[in-house]
């Protein structure tokens, strides 16, 4: 038994190809109960996030067939048909377990150090814990993930500087804008990512804020933790004059703000600049919406370069970081009782 793992993310491929593979919430415990039927996987995790989407196994198979075998499940459970090379990674131990650790650690995000994917990590394992889909392997493979993403944390500075999507968020719109002091920010989607993007512009001076969500109690109940005001899904158009930064964050599989909807929208601003940052994926907002005047819109791949910024202030600690989870690795791989029997000493160890 051995784990492996296949996926993509931010650096390997676009956001059109990760919004076309990505698994919404309620398909994943369906899947996992696929993969396993199949015989792909004797455990299984699937994380999907707006930056990567990966396939987690634990598997007798041989891995060079288990990981074509994933490959396949990734594009049959979405129907795609098109060629991926270089946008796929394949690893099996030692590397998928590198990688692992590497994800938990932030050391694979977007924003170098960030914690909001130890988070959505933590998450879909109990997913898939709670399903019964995971056993000893990938328990104590994410477990380990997790112990691991903590030490780095306290005993690194891989965090210094902005640690998240929705600070580099605020630094984009702090760039467009100079001052917060006098927006008015709306929220589109009142998940974890919205809220935490809302906290940030919040804190740096904000004047107002709407949220605006499907669930209007969601709505309700973020606006009123922030000291926002929350507005039905169907009415928040009718905000528009007053809007100077959208963030959108949904899990909609269509776009919810499009061009023939925007731009008659746009005679009420009387050429006031908006900014629109969406961090979904699926995206939340047609990209041809940045071919109007006084519109500036960002996507998550389009953060990347501000995260850069924060990169360069980290690089010095990413071989410290790489060092500890190869170490870590190679003590979990190593570490078995004298009488083990089973090929895979991932079952066992500290």
């Amino acid at each position: 038994m051995s784990v492996v793992v296949v996926g993509l993310n931010h650096r390997t491929a676009s956001v059109a190809v990760r919004e076309r593979l990505a698994f919404a919430e309620a398909t994943i415990t369906p899947a996992l109960q696929r993969m396993r039927q199949a015989g792909l996987a004797t455990e299984a995790v699937i994380l999907s996030t707006c930056n990567r989407v990966e396939l987690y196994a634990a598997t007798d198979r041989e891995p060079a067939a288990a990981l074509a075998a994933l490959r396949q499940f990734l594009f049959a459970s979405h129907d795609f048909q098109e060629p991926l090379n270089e946008e796929l990674y394949a690893h099996a131990e030692p590397q998928s377990l590198e990688h692992l650790f590497r994800v938990a650690s932030g050391l694979d995000s977007m924003v170098l150090g960030e914690t909001e994917i130890l988070g959505q990590m933590k998450k879909a394992y109990d997913l898939a814990l709670q399903a019964g889909h995971t056993g000893r392997f990938l328990n104590k493979a994410f477990q380990r993930a997790f112990n691991i993403a903590k030490f780095i944390r306290t005993e690194t500075n891989i965090q210094r500087g902005n640690v998240s999507v929705g600070s580099v968020a605020v630094d984009l719109a702090e760039r467009i804008f100079s001052s917060l002091a006098e927006r008015t920010v709306m929220v589109i989607g009142a998940g974890d990512t919205s809220e935490k993007t809302a906290r940030s512009l919040l804190s740096r001076g904000a004047k107002g804020l709407v949220v605006t969500n499907r669930s209007f109690d969601r709505a309700a109940a973020l606006a009123a933790e922030l000291g926002g005001r929350a507005v039905p899904f169907d009415n928040w158009a009718g905000e528009f004059a007053h809007i100077d930064i959208i963030i959108s964050s949904t899990s909609a599989p269509n776009y919810v703000l499009d061009r023939a909807r925007l731009e008659p929208l746009l005679k009420r601003r009387k050429l006031q600049p908006l900014l629109l940052i969406d961090i979904a994926v699926p995206r939340d907002i047609d990209p041809e919406i940045n071919l109007l005047d006084d519109v500036f819109l960002y996507n998550i791949d389009d953060l990347q370069a501000i995260a850069a910024d924060a990169l360069r202030q980290r690089q010095e600690e990413i071989a410290r970081c790489e060092t500890i989870i190869r170490e870590k690795v190679k003590g979990l791989l190593n570490h078995a009782p004298p009488n083990a029997v089973s090929r895979s000493k991932l079952a066992y160890g500290s």
